[in-house]
């Protein structure tokens, strides 16, 4: 019996380490991006240029700043034996803000993506090379919003958010679910969902016998307050 209780154990631990913790996410949909000149695929030799992605962002709005201090922006990303949690350090966004309405709004932000950060000196090291993010040759990250449309079915404050997703010199047209909320001190956006590294040129497949998987997840926690 005490065997047994032991096995049962040692099991359950094992599998709550192989879980994935993608599996029960809602899945972002990736497609060509919506700007005429995608950037250069992250396979070439050469430097790419880097997009200036608040160049193109034309505000109609109110321009509202992300508050760095208190917004989040995390992953965790999983292999055969376990997970690993991280997230970006130094990021900038804007909201632009339209009559109050959401769906006539637009966000825009930028990471920097050697404030890249894990639970692991060794993992977060390894994130900044060619096998991953290459931070010497694509530095920064981007999203620009194209579309916001209200999930009505999941009630009110829920959105389905589209946009052009830049990651190691690779842009796609990115959509997935989010939580926006304007209330008179600030607006906040809060998502989480699972996208596939390997749409952007992450195809490093680690150990033979503790493969990575595709699926990360990014969880998006932001506030930007609002000017009284």
């Amino acid at each position: 019996m005490k065997f047994l209780t032991v096995f049962v154990l040692a099991a359950a631990a094992f599998a709550s380490a192989c879980a994935d913790p993608a599996a029960n996410k809602p899945k972002a949909t990736t497609s060509a991006p919506s700007s005429a000149s995608p950037a250069a695929p992250a396979s070439t030799t050469a430097a790419p240029a880097t997009t200036d992605v608040f160049a193109s962002f034309k505000p109609k709005g109110t321009s509202i700043d992300v508050d760095a201090a208190t917004s989040k922006i995390e992953f965790t990303g999983s292999k055969v034996t376990g997970k690993h949690d991280g997230g970006f350090k130094v990021f900038k966004g804007v909201i632009d803000l339209v009559g109050d309405k959401v769906e006539d709004s637009a966000v825009v932000f930028e990471i920097d993506m050697k404030s890249v950060f894990t639970d692991a000196a060794g993992l977060t090291d390894h994130l900044q090379n060619q096998d991953f993010f290459e931070v010497a040759k694509f530095p920064k990250a981007s999203f620009l919003s194209t579309k916001i449309v209200a999930d009505t079915a999941k009630g009110a404050g829920n959105y389905t958010v589209t946009g052009d997703m830049e990651i190691r010199g690779t842009k796609k047209s990115v959509t997935f679910p989010a939580k926006i909320t304007l209330a008179a001190d600030a607006v906040t956006v809060a998502s989480e969902f699972s996208i596939n590294r390997k749409d952007f040129g992450i195809v490093y497949a680690g150990k033979a016998d503790d493969l990575i998987r595709d699926d990360v997840v990014l969880r998006l926690d932001l506030k930007a307050p609002r000017k009284k």
